[in-house]
């Protein structure tokens, strides 16, 4: 089934006390318009003071000698921290390789050497210039595969004492710190099956993340010496985890609470500047709050991978994909933070959405002296999204064939297997393409084409973090409304409506009567994080569960009030009635639940617990040997079209229509699918068009909104948008996630629209006016089109 939001006419169930499938605003949307929310930095607490971190200018140096006795002596500075001062422990997610504050040597511009919290932020600024560091410069090495030869310089001497998980896999003594690989098939047999083979090199740059609101944390020691950390993060969990680990605390020792948050797009995944200002505020002993500039979101709180990519495909004549051979170089920076977790994820997406027989991905994450990489909107799928659809119509122009119909030749379809062997289910990525040409005008735009005028297309598939688990609780109040508890953030994806959504429909109420509460570790149940797209699938299950527990608990205390047997009654539009009856009725909030004052004494507390889990799902037998990844919960399969209009004269790109099909399993929400469709498509046509990450030695020259192209609203095309609904037989009413799907074939369909437009073929991204000029005149001294 279809639903084509285009023309706001989507197919749904429609029975009155339905509310899922139903476009319902975000329950909070009144309050944010008004500025009622609130926020990280709208925290205040007595006493609080304002934290400073001071950072390098030094790509790769050992620290000699830190003096900070001048800034202790300013007038309102509490508290001056050093990598000597704290801890001797490091921090990671698979390899724990970086210290909260550098204590032999720094390792990126921007790497953090001292800490100071002050009565005021200028008092705290002030103090970091006082700090005087000895430093002796190191060699250092910016691109990954001068990193990765044997005379480049070691960043992380002292990996083999490196704590890390099992399926880490450093390459000790180099600065390789994970080499995965994925096989399936012989591609040795598969090239020489092959009547065609093609190879080409793409480079994908780094990017910022860029929220609008920057990294921000607020840091409270008690005097029990318990913590609580408000922060602007993802995963309060992990950052819980990480601090309790860090200070070798009991983890009810910290707490952790997520207000409002002001985007994320993944930067925000792991620990930031929540450890220091801790460790401030217990130095201090007030509390502290720490606010990055936005050079410092930009530099500090981490980018995306870069990614070199060569890929080589033997086809057959008629266009069948026999093999294909994947070489991925990502630049992880100076620590490894998320970048072994990405490029495992980015390898199942490696080879493309395809069915191939003979399958090989060689991945390398390779540490250099930049920023640090972090995790981004598409966790890894992104990069090789690009390269791989860039290189299918490369392969299709040269053998002469429709681009739709060769992507369809090969399309993974249900019941397939996926390259990590995985069985397909829940697929739909034919029904997409169909989209594409029957909507998109495919054929007839193709055939109507004019100078500067073009279309392309892309498609894209990407699992999901898996294994994964969460639980929900749904508690009933005395007057009949409901909270729902649970840690996940919603970041502006909806997803805190969507849950209220479900549970409303369970329990028959309006979307009005549910309240979400905002993570907090120390009330709110586990929940892996605001990561992978799959809040709805999961969270979603946890609390329908939960909710059917609550009306279970409701019906209960029913019959003992009407002294009738359970199975004999029901709910509806937020009343217990007698089935058969439909007189006998009575609203929730008559019933004696909850704390309510009722003749025979206090009403019954009505709490259901939900709670799912992936379980063995995520592991394949080989997992440890790293030959096949983990397999994935789910997969987001979808495809995307794009028209360009490109001025010959100058270079310059003008997206003027993108259509965004997405198979989403059951369309919960449209209205919010929508929302993220048009974010999603804005986001990415940054990335294809305008976004790069530009350092020089290790200095970022861009690392401020008045130097790093966004895209605005002035620049969005026209943006159609169809959900196709396969369902997911595992999920709550069949839906699956798309939030990170959107933003991975936009680039690749506007890079495949400007080769149609003018034959330049661009092979490294952003598609700039230069590139593209570049390209031109190339094409024009050797008289052909690439």
């Amino acid at each position: 089934m279809v639903i084509d939001t285009v023309v706001n006419k989507p197919i749904m169930d429609t029975e009155a006390n339905t509310v899922v499938g139903k476009p319902v605003n975000d329950i909070e949307i009144i309050r944010k318009v008004q500025g009622a929310v609130t926020y990280t930095d709208d925290i205040e607490l007595p006493g609080m003071l304002y934290g400073k971190i001071l950072r390098t200018r030094y790509p790769h140096a050992k620290i000699l000698n830190i003096d900070v006795s001048k800034a202790k002596q300013l007038p309102g500075v509490k508290a001056v921290i050093t990598g000597r001062d704290i801890p001797n422990r490091r921090l990671g997610i698979l390899i724990w390789d970086k210290p909260a504050l550098a204590v032999d040597k720094v390792r990126f511009i921007g790497d953090e050497v001292a800490a100071v919290a002050a009565v005021d932020l200028e008092t705290a600024e002030e103090a970091c210039g006082l700090i005087q560091i000895g430093y002796e410069e190191l060699p250092a090495v910016f691109d990954p595969e001068e990193a990765m030869k044997p005379e480049a310089p070691l960043i992380h001497e002292d990996m083999e004492n490196y704590e890390k998980l099992s399926y880490a896999r450093p390459v000790l003594n180099t600065n390789i710190s994970s080499k995965f690989q994925l096989r399936q098939g012989d591609i040795d047999d598969g090239f020489k099956q092959s009547d065609y083979v093609f190879e080409d090199e793409l480079v994908i740059p780094s990017v910022h993340t860029a929220p609008m609101e920057p990294h921000i944390c607020v840091a409270r020691v008690d005097v029990s010496g318990s913590i609580t950390v408000w922060s602007s993060t993802q995963s309060p969990y992990e950052i819980r985890d990480a601090i309790a680990t860090y200070l070798g605390l009991p983890f009810h020792k910290v707490r952790i609470v997520v207000p409002f948050l002001g985007g994320g797009f993944g930067g925000k995944f792991f620990i930031k500047g929540e450890l220091i200002a801790t460790l401030l505020a217990q130095v201090a002993k007030q509390p502290v709050k720490l606010v990055f500039s936005r050079e410092e979101t930009t530099v500090g709180g981490g980018v995306r991978h870069s990614l070199n990519m060569k890929i080589k495909s033997g086809v057959t004549k008629d266009g069948k994909i026999v093999v294909r051979h994947c070489i991925e170089i990502w630049n992880t920076g100076a620590y490894a933070d998320a970048g072994p977790r990405v490029m495992l994820r980015a390898m199942q997406a490696g080879g493309g959405a395809y069915r191939i027989p003979n399958i090989q991905v060689d991945a390398l994450d390779v540490y250099t002296n930049n920023p640090t990489a972090v995790a981004y909107r598409g966790f890894g799928a992104n990069q090789p999204t690009w390269a791989v659809e860039t290189h299918m119509d490369i392969i299709a122009g040269k053998l002469g064939i429709d681009p739709l119909k060769f992507r369809m030749k090969n399309a993974l379809e249900e019941g397939g297997i996926t390259p990590t062997g995985q069985v397909i289910h829940a697929c739909g990525l034919t029904d997409c393409l169909s989209v594409l040409e029957e909507k998109g005008r495919w054929s007839e735009l193709k055939q109507t084409k004019k100078i500067g005028k073009g279309v392309g297309i892309s498609c894209f598939h990407k699992a999901t973090n898996t294994p994964t688990s969460g639980a929900a609780f749904v508690k009933m109040n005395q007057d009949g409304s409901v909270e729902v508890v649970v840690s996940i953030t919603d970041m502006g994806q909806g997803t805190t409506t969507v849950l209220a959504q479900i549970v409303a429909q369970e329990l028959t109420i309006s979307v009005e009567k549910v309240n979400v509460a905002v993570p907090d570790t120390q009330t709110t149940p586990y929940y892996t994080g605001t990561t992978g797209s799959r809040g709805a699938f999961v969270l979603g299950n946890a609390v329908k569960k939960a909710a059917e527990a609550a009306r279970k608990q409701l019906l209960e205390v029913a019959s003992e009030l009407f002294e009738i047997d359970v199975d004999k009654l029901d709910v509806k539009d937020g009343k217990v009635l007698v089935k058969g009856e439909p007189d006998k009725t009575m609203p929730f909030s008559a019933l004696p639940i909850s704390g309510g004052k009722f003749v025979n004494g206090i009403g019954r507390p009505v709490v259901g617990a939900g709670y799912f889990s992936s379980g063995s799902k995520g592991t394949v037998p080989n997992f440890v040997d790293m030959q096949t990844p983990r397999s994935s919960l789910f997969w987001m399969y979808g495809a995307h079209l794009a028209e360009v209009e490109v001025d010959i004269e100058t270079g310059k790109v003008k997206v003027t229509r993108i259509l965004a099909v997405h198979n989403v399993g059951k369309a919960l929400n449209p209205l919010l699918l929508d929302g993220q469709v048009e974010g999603g498509i804005m986001m990415a046509m940054g990335e294809g068009l305008y976004e790069a990450i530009i350092t020089d030695k290790g200095v970022t020259r861009n690392d401020s909104f008045r130097d790093y192209k966004l895209t605005t609203f002035t620049e969005v095309p026209k943006i159609e948008r169809v959900f196709i609904e396969v369902p997911h037989r595992d999920s709550v009413f069949g839906a699956i996630g798309m939030g990170e799907a959107v933003v991975l074939g936009v680039s690749a369909a506007i890079g495949n629209a400007v080769y149609n437009a003018v034959g330049a073929r661009i092979m490294e991204l952003p598609i700039t006016a230069e590139k593209v000029l570049k390209a031109l005149e190339e094409n024009a001294r050797v008289g052909t089109s690439t």
